[in-house]
């Protein structure tokens, strides 16, 4: 078969309208182009970097479930990321007549709205959420607006709009429901197969026709930077101000984006989101569905992915420190070369891990734990929801039928430069019976293992406090504690 020519413009459908786009910088963001080349003011700029959800938009995109429409933060959303995807935003909505959409009469008449800023994000994100379940329930809508931030209305005229939506229409009879074939085919026509390159030189963007084309396109230029959510490199631009460029855009790759579930483990692809994943790891690992319902808002578990959690190596990313305990191997690829490590190896030091020059991440498996281990994980951050971790905990037990320690693992983020085991911990723990006194004892090690930073998130001692408490925590859940260890706000009500 003949190799295709680049394509040298993106493609995709904003809101009724197909748009190609040739003269697009790599780092450009869809807020800026909406705002500034389009004259579509409804989606604003508050935080700039994917907190305050007044920038929320939908993007259709096309996979293996078909058609999904999805919130997400237009200001750290990258125009090279939209190839083959429907974009909408609140001007795009409209009831029947001359109504407003059922969305935002909702908002009207339940006073949802005071000084109107954020107003069109909870649109869109109240919006997205109805097209999925037309009657969600309180703890839905809560977790649907986890992105969004409003200063004025105490939140509880939004939940009750939120609760009246489906009373002012029908979800069925939305244009993104009745025209849901009619998108689905024009964004397939605007798949030719071919790699897209807009720009040139330095300057310039890349989005590979698939897996294989991108293994190609980073061993020819290493140096490249690699977007796939950009919830973490769109703050590298709109808040440090660097400069990306060339930049090659993966979260179109369906090769990355797949979870399989086979002989006791997991294979995520690097490109799955937290989103995608959610529904699996639930079923699968329910302390690791609960930890995403915890990563960001919704917009950013739309858009982040395990694989970038891992592959830019913070020592705070959420994702590390539980799949470090449960025993995950990463497969890194260069060309058409692979090699697996334990993930735990690939962490070398602050801003230093195992990747070489062209190389990536392909994906990571999971050993599932089997019946009988216990594992859990534990966050800590100053907001319950949409906050950076200040330390996070993890713990895998295995005990043996006296009852002692026949394996554990316990791995930590924001304790350490990187992601890291508590090797001292466990060692002291290893063989010994799973009582509290041999936990209270081995608590001492902590300090040989840590020595935590305090930066705005927390103190050092705090950190460690912590850390030690989170054993004694897990140490409580794994040994018939009857009290309520956590209670959350539904259940306290």
């Amino acid at each position: 078969m003949p190799k295709l020519e680049p394509r040298t413009e993106l493609r995709f459908i904003l809101n009724g309208e197909n748009v190609a786009v040739s003269d697009v910088e790599p780092d450009a963001t869809l807020l800026d182009w909406l705002r500034l080349s389009r004259s579509l003011k409804g989606t604003k700029e508050g935080c700039a970097e994917g907190d305050c959800g007044a920038c929320t938009v939908l993007v259709g995109k096309l996979t293996a479930d078909g058609l999904v429409y999805e919130s997400v933060n237009a200001c750290i959303r990258f125009m090279g990321s939209l190839d083959r995807c429907h974009v909408v935003t609140v001007e795009h909505l409209a009831g029947e007549g001359a109504k407003l959409h059922p969305v935002q009469q909702a908002m009207v008449d339940f006073h949802g709205s005071q000084c109107g800023f954020c107003t069109p994000g909870f649109v869109m994100s109240l919006y997205g959420l109805w097209m999925r379940d037309a009657n969600p329930s309180n703890e839905a809508i809560e977790k649907a607006l986890q992105g969004n931030l409003c200063r004025c209305t105490g939140y509880e005229a939004i939940m009750r709009a939120a609760r009246a939506i489906s009373s002012y229409g029908k979800a069925e009879s939305d244009p993104l429901r009745r025209e849901r074939e009619a998108i689905t085919a024009r964004l397939k026509a605007l798949d030719t197969g071919a790699r897209v390159e807009v720009g040139s030189g330095r300057k310039r963007l890349v989005v590979p026709a698939d897996v294989d084309d991108f293994a190609a396109v980073l061993e020819a230029e290493p140096a490249a930077t690699v977007v796939a959510g950009s919830t973490d490199v769109g703050l590298w631009v709109t808040k440090q101000m660097r400069d990306i460029s060339p930049v090659v855009f993966i979260g179109n790759l369906a090769g990355l984006r797949t979870i399989t579930h086979r002989d006791g483990e997991l294979e995520i692809g690097a490109g799955v989101t937290y989103s995608e994943a959610l529904s699996t790891l639930s079923r699968h690992v329910p302390p690791l569905g609960r930890l995403v319902e915890r990563i960001g808002g919704e917009q950013v578990r739309n858009m982040g992915t395990i694989g970038g959690n891992i592959a830019n190596g913070s020592p705070i990313g959420d994702t590390p420190p539980p799949l470090i305990a449960l025993g995950a191997m990463l497969t890194l690829r260069k060309g058409k070369q692979r090699r697996t490590i334990p993930l735990e190896e690939y962490f070398i030091a602050y801003g230093k891990q195992d990747r070489q020059p062209g190389e990536f991440v392909e994906r990571v498996t999971v050993p599932l734990p089997s019946p009988g281990d216990r594992f859990a994980i534990y966050k800590v951050s100053k907001r319950r929801d949409e906050d950076i971790t200040a330390t996070l905990g993890a713990f895998f037990l295995r005990l043996a039928r006296d009852g002692t320690v026949a394996e554990i693992r316990i791995a930590y983020g924001g304790m350490a430069a990187t992601p890291k085991r508590a090797s001292a911990v466990e060692k002291a723990l290893a063989g010994k019976p799973w009582t509290e006194e041999t936990v209270v004892a081995a608590m001492a090690e902590y300090a040989s293992d840590f020595q935590p930073l305090t930066d705005m998130r927390a103190t050092a001692d705090y950190r460690s406090m912590a850390a030690r408490n989170l054993l004694l925590r897990f140490h409580a859940e794994t040994s018939g504690f009857k009290g309520p260890v956590q209670v959350s706000r539904h259940e306290a009500a």
